[in-house]
């Protein structure tokens, strides 16, 4: 229980990051979240009194033991007093673009270990290319070598998705188990919508479109606004946690 993650959301009911139980507690004992249950028709909050007692009254099975009482396992976190907008950027690094392009050639379409991959420029550094996420793709040794510093038409060779500067959402997407996925769907939709063809591709240099297939990008919303905001006072939650404390004496 203590290995599984939990979706943090910030005030505005959007995706800000995943913590680790522990943290997840910790947030919740200091009064800087609130746990967000699920109950049918619509999700509503619980602090840290409301989670005890609730815990109380319907004991899990399988939870988080502490002295007195079972607690169930939060899955999402409402912070109280953090609005800022999820992260947008992705630091671009040689591990990160292996896992934006999931570890697959993007002129072959094998799937390799990092050691058998590299970082190809669609269009070659010596034709003005940037080292930028919209000019670098993963490649196999043989295909990088294969298309050297040439375009990929002047090698024979296509590239199976256009690359784009990816989401701090849709990097973090691709590593969500299918249990995460199931578990946060209201927050994370798993939906994908296909990338027109149409869509920009990189240039050539020459102003012509380099010739990729097709690729999908993962979008998402945010939670609907109807869902309440917690406000909770520090001099509030010192309350609540010397009332929690007393219970579980």
């Amino acid at each position: 229980m203590l290995t599984r993650r939990v979706l943090v959301l910030n005030r505005l009911w959007q995706p800000v990051n995943i913590v680790g139980m522990r943290r997840a507690v910790t947030l919740i004992f200091s009064g800087q979240a609130s746990v967000v249950h699920r109950s049918a028709p619509e999700l509503r909050t619980l602090d840290l009194l409301e989670w005890v007692s609730f815990s109380r009254r319907n004991p899990p099975e399988v939870g988080l033991t502490a002295a007195t009482v079972t607690l169930h396992a939060p899955d999402v976190l409402l912070l109280a007093g953090y609005d800022r907008p999820p992260a947008q950027e992705v630091r671009f690094s040689r591990h990160a673009v292996f896992r934006r392009d999931g570890f697959r050639c993007q002129y072959c379409g094998g799937l390799f270990c990092e050691a058998e991959l590299n970082l190809d420029h669609v269009v070659p550094r010596d034709r003005g290319g940037r080292t930028i996420w919209e000019n670098i793709v993963t490649a196999c040794l043989r295909c990088n070598a294969r298309k050297a510093d040439r375009l990929p038409h002047q090698a024979g060779m296509h590239l199976s998705h256009a690359p784009i500067r990816p989401t701090w959402r849709s990097f973090v997407a691709e590593g969500l188990s299918c249990e995460e996925r199931r578990r946060w769907r209201e927050f994370w939709p798993t939906e994908e919508k296909q990338k027109a063809p149409g869509d920009p591709a990189p240039e050539d240099g020459t102003g012509n479109r380099i010739r990729t297939g097709v690729t999908t990008l993962e979008e998402w919303g945010p939670a609907a606004e109807r869902y309440p905001q917690v406000d909770l006072t520090p001099k509030r939650m010192e309350a609540l946690s010397s009332q929690v404390k007393r219970s579980c004496v």
